[in-house]
């Protein structure tokens, strides 16, 4: 991966894929006012500098499955690092749980988990308290409504508010 700093041109190019990911080349090329082969190369070279991760759809889930979705804060009982290592693994194995952080603060984890109702999540809950991890207490919020979706990081300190 290469150290140099991500330039203008280069900070152009990641806005616009974080708004659309299925923008043509042609079309990018002439939103960055590059050359098609010039905008090309410059995101073949990010995404090899692992400055772009990967390209995503946004899927309505709840127009295709009953879900519900928790919002859930994970507390443990000691910091340990094997307790931490060892439910990062039992998360990483749980497809229900589709966004998970480590934080910090009053708790020590923010899972985003997808259920098909409470009983679901009662279950899943269950499991994470009786493992061997250490958990001491889970608080859990269930998503009303998306008012604002992750479309994106401001790549710069000066970009303008979106409206």
């Amino acid at each position: 991966m290469s150290a140099r700093s991500p330039d203008r041109t280069d900070l152009k190019i990641l806005d616009v894929l974080q708004q659309d990911a299925r923008i043509t080349n042609h079309a990018l090329a002439q939103r960055v006012a590059l050359s098609p082969s010039a905008c090309l190369a410059r995101v073949r070279a990010l995404e090899q500098r692992g400055l772009i991760r990967s390209y995503r759809a946004h899927v309505a889930v709840d127009r295709i499955r009953s879900a519900t979705i928790v919002m859930a804060q994970i507390s443990f009982q000691k910091h340990a690092l094997e307790e931490f290592t060892a439910f990062d693994r039992c998360i990483l194995a749980m497809p229900e749980i589709v966004e998970a952080s480590r934080v910090s603060g009053p708790y020590d984890y923010m899972l985003r988990v997808i259920v098909r109702d409470v009983h679901h999540w009662k279950d899943i809950a269950r499991s994470l308290l009786s493992g061997d991890y250490g958990v001491e207490k889970i608080v859990s919020h269930f998503l009303m409504d998306e008012v604002k979706s992750f479309a994106g990081y401001p790549l710069t300190d000066d970009e303008p508010a979106r409206g």
